[in-house]
């Protein structure tokens, strides 16, 4: 499968096709520096499945660069590349076509986490987006804890997190419960725990919040 990536600068794009790459053992990575080159290659692509478009390169002129390319390859995930992020800037791409908008400044392990999110058909939104808080300008390497206070991901159950991990695969309600040996209504008991405590309103959301802070920690087995 071929992603575009779309930068103007040429250590962003290198820095980023490690992370690309465990997408699949098939993936290739094309390289564009401005809006009309990304446009080109989309056009000459047999297998493309995703574009990084940052929205300061040539020819983007901000979030129209998004809603130009979207419109002339609707079926195409384009996910925005941004080094400063705002509330009003996401919910203007979402609208205009984006599946996705993604900071600089987050982690690799979040990239790909987020990336196989847009590709299984979801939208990708920072975290801060699902909560009533103030924008974040910017998104840390790591998840940003303070010392001593729990945040909502640390206040889930083993059972919980264990369930968590294996959403965030991707699994189904039925393949969970298949897996650990439970009933399917008791995944969805525990899964409506989940999202009271970490403040999402379903599974789509869940697994953003838990990706977005990084969060890869394995499925713990219950006792």
């Amino acid at each position: 499968m071929q992603i575009i990536v779309a930068d103007d600068h040429n250590l962003v794009r290198e820095g980023l096709k490690p992370f690309l790459h465990e997408l699949g053992d098939d993936v290739q990575v094309l390289d564009a520096a401005s809006l009309d080159e990304a446009m080109a290659k989309a056009e000459t692509a047999e297998s493309l499945v995703l574009v990084l478009l940052d929205l300061r390169m040539p020819g983007m002129n901000g979030l129209s660069g998004i809603e130009v390319f979207h419109r002339r390859f609707p079926t195409v995930p384009a996910v925005v590349l941004t080094g400063h992020i705002n509330r009003d800037d996401v919910m203007a791409a979402v609208r205009i076509g984006a599946s996705g908008y993604i900071p600089k400044t987050i982690s690799g392990t979040s990239l790909v986490n987020a990336l196989r999110l847009v590709l299984s058909g979801e939208k990708y939104l920072p975290a801060f987006m699902l909560t009533d808080e103030p924008e974040e300008p910017t998104f840390s390497e790591t998840p940003r804890n303070v010392p001593g206070k729990p945040t909502p991901l640390d206040t889930l159950s083993p059972r919980e997190r264990e369930i968590l991990s294996l959403l965030i695969e991707g699994r189904t309600n039925k393949d969970i419960a298949r897996k650990l040996d439970l009933q399917e209504i008791t995944i969805k008991i525990h899964l409506r725990n989940v999202y009271r405590k970490i403040g999402a309103v379903n599974r789509a959301q869940a697994v953003r919040i838990a990706m977005t802070a990084g969060w890869t920690v394995p499925a713990t087995p219950s006792a």
